[in-house]
């Protein structure tokens, strides 16, 4: 499996507005902008405090991943990463509840990418707070931490599924982290027996 090797920072709305500025100013180039709706499952096999399977929907795409961290008490973490995208994510979504797995956490996300010096940095918005990430080797996330003024920004060490389980909502067996405007969904919809927006 491929290694994931990621920094993640929490952000305040200055620091935010701040990095949008920059990231335009060093020449990083811009790549998407989308909104996720990312359901994670458990059952065996799926260690939740070191190892998820999640289904992330990106309006008619989607993608299957499995991820395994490697503790550490670094704020660069590592983590075995696989996935593939999925033609079908209600189907997927049968599949894995026939094969025992179930709807755990879902949470939302408003994700912004750029690329830079063999980097990716995502700057993201959930329901419970801001926060960016800069992916690439050890050597070129310090140094594009460096080139973005970010050396100082509090480095947020929990997962977005860890932070789910602290900030989001109980509905039925499911833990859900929604923005306002989407609340009203069911966890039936999360789980992909509906088509998502």
């Amino acid at each position: 499996m491929p290694i994931e090797i990621e920094k993640k920072y929490r952000l305040t709305g200055r620091q935010r507005s701040q990095l949008l500025r920059k990231l335009k100013a060093i020449g990083a180039t811009r790549e998407s902008e989308e909104f996720e709706e990312n359901t994670l499952y458990s059952g065996k096999g799926v260690d939740a405090r070191s190892a998820v399977l999640r289904l992330r929907r990106v309006g008619d795409r989607a993608t299957l991943t499995y991820k395994m961290r490697f503790p550490s008490t670094s704020a660069i973490k590592r983590q075995l990463e696989e996935e593939t995208e999925v033609s079908d994510a209600k189907a997927l979504d049968l599949i894995l509840r026939a094969l025992g797995y179930k709807a755990a956490l879902v949470y939302e996300k408003r994700r912004l990418t750029w690329t830079i010096d063999e980097t990716e940095i995502v700057i993201d918005e959930l329901p419970f707070g801001q926060f960016m990430e800069i992916e690439g080797s050890e050597a070129a996330i310090i140094k594009v931490e460096q080139k973005l003024g970010a050396a100082g920004f509090e480095a947020e060490l929990e997962t977005y599924p860890a932070l789910t389980r602290v900030h989001g909502k109980a509905n039925g067996d499911v833990i859900e982290a929604r923005f306002a405007r989407s609340s009203g969904r069911s966890t039936r919809r999360a789980s992909g027996n509906e088509k998502t927006d």
